[in-house]
């Protein structure tokens, strides 16, 4: 593996001075730009109001949540909503009681846009600021995606560089996590998988070309190796069963190298979907299987039948023209212009090398299961549910029995913006979705963020338990739930 060669190809290798005019920001913008906007400070552990319900006994652990949360300063602004650096949120629960506390990530990037005053640091859809410089790929990593825990330690991922270490009680930054010597700043995306053992899996990415990692459940290397894909599709997430990983390669394609990374890419729903399905005990061995085009952010675990077909959920769209190409328009509160929230859809592979798309009319995004059957056949899945036309925001939350194709959800209303739900299981119980789904929202009339538990597999009736916070946070991306 050459690593210099591989970084060169994700086009984060070198320094990019190209002059950034400052956002724009709209006056009287809607009130749903609450979701993006600045914190301005690390929050200290505060305890939250219960403000209905009661907490369910056997519910305790911690949430600990991760997305951008500055995005704008005097000398220059975030030219897109994945380019804010990256506050860690943990959201405890214990003896009935909730608290909060929230730390930012201390990452090069973040210190450079701190001096400079402005956000000069380019991205995902943020242009180089005077002064910007790359020396490799975590310069500009906003640690800001993700998390996940290996080995005692919290990892805060981003797309394009190395897992941050955090202390997984004060959310301190250790630094970067270098997984062997000669793999320093190789790519690590923000949704690893991770098989009911422990072992998890990852892929980076680099044009056509793919590391994929594999390592033990205490986060120690056990396999990189590169593979070729058949095209530079963006992939922010993939899927595995038991036995394959799943990638899957849509028609948003990099054609070029530039920063920031959104400019070198081109939709050419011509090409189709790809979806590329590698065996885990030989990545040599690949079968690659063809979809009518679609864009995603998110896809759902993957599972193998009886008849050797993988299925798995997705949530698509028809092309890229919301968040992922406009999600500067966010942080202006501008509407996208006719953009569809994602539906929810099923992608089955079969053994004779046929696949089917299989569209839902339901809104879906963020899609989560029970950890504990990943890569196994399963039941049930929970996903934000309820949007609206050109808007990035969900009302609700669903639950999808995909045995009877029937889904449970509960609205909150217009008035409430809705994150990631995550599974947490109801403890000595080994019954798939017996526990409780824990997740935030955003309530624009309190003006402050909400921790929610329901009965996973009592949705419609609405949460058991809600806590206020006494601040409004930016809407994160993704988390997880620690006991």
């Amino acid at each position: 593996m050459d690593r210099r060669a591989f970084l060169r190809a994700a086009g984060l290798a070198g320094a990019a001075a190209v002059l950034s005019p400052e956002t724009v920001f709209a006056a009287g913008a809607a009130d749903w730009t609450l979701a993006f906007r600045d914190v301005e400070a690390d929050i200290a552990p505060t305890r939250l109001t219960r403000v209905r319900g009661k907490a369910p006994a056997g519910l305790s652990g911690a949430l600990i949540r991760n997305g951008p949360a500055k995005f704008r300063r005097p000398g220059g602004s975030a030219g897109h909503w994945f380019d804010g650096e990256g506050l860690v949120r943990r959201f405890s629960i214990q003896d009935g009681q909730a608290s909060l506390a929230a730390r930012f990530v201390d990452t090069p990037k973040r210190r450079a846009d701190i001096a400079a005053n402005a956000m000069v640091t380019p991205g995902f859809g943020t242009r180089a600021g005077p002064g910007a410089t790359l020396g490799g790929p975590d310069d500009a990593n906003g640690a800001n995606t993700s998390v996940m825990m290996a080995g005692g330690e919290l990892w805060a991922l981003w797309e394009a560089g190395s897992p941050c270490v955090l202390d997984p009680d004060t959310l301190e930054t250790r630094g970067f996590k270098t997984l062997r010597p000669d793999l320093k700043a190789m790519p690590f995306l923000a949704h690893p998988r991770r098989e009911p053992d422990g072992r998890i899996w990852n892929l980076g990415l680099a044009g056509k070309h793919a590391v994929v990692w594999r390592l033990a459940a205490d986060g120690a290397l056990e396999d990189a190796q590169v593979v070729t894909l058949p095209r530079a599709s963006y992939i922010h997430d993939f899927t595995a069963t038991k036995r394959h990983l799943v990638i899957v390669l849509q028609p948003w394609i990099q054609e070029r190298m530039e920063m920031p990374y959104i400019s070198s890419m081109a939709w050419r729903p011509e090409l189709g979907t790809q979806v590329v399905v590698l065996d885990k005990a030989d990545l040599t061995r690949s079968r690659t299987f063809e979809l009518p085009p679609f864009f995603f952010f998110h896809l759902g675990d993957a599972w193998e039948d009886a008849s050797g077909a993988i299925r798995f959920d997705a949530c698509v769209d028809d092309d890229p023209r919301g968040t992922a190409s406009a999600g500067e328009q966010l942080l202006r509160g501008v509407p996208f212009t006719n953009v569809a929230p994602p539906r929810l859809a099923l992608v089955a592979l079969h053994a004779d090398g046929k696949a089917e798309l299989t569209r839902f009319d339901s809104v879906a995004e963020f899609p989560r299961s029970d950890e504990r059957f990943a890569g196994r056949q399963r039941r049930y899945s929970v996903h934000a549910a309820v949007g609206e036309p050109g808007k990035p925001v969900f009302h609700g939350v669903a639950v999808r029995d995909w045995k009877t194709g029937r889904e449970e959800t509960f609205a909150f209303g217009r008035r409430q913006l809705v994150e990631e739900m995550v599974f947490v299981p109801r403890p000595g119980s080994s019954a798939e979705f017996d526990g409780w789904l824990v997740g935030t929202s955003l309530d624009l009339d309190a003006q402050a963020t909400e921790l929610h538990a329901f009965d996973a597999r009592r949705v419609a009736d609405g949460p058991l338990v809600t806590w206020r916070a006494n601040t409004a946070l930016p809407l994160g991306f993704h988390g997880i739930f620690t006991s």
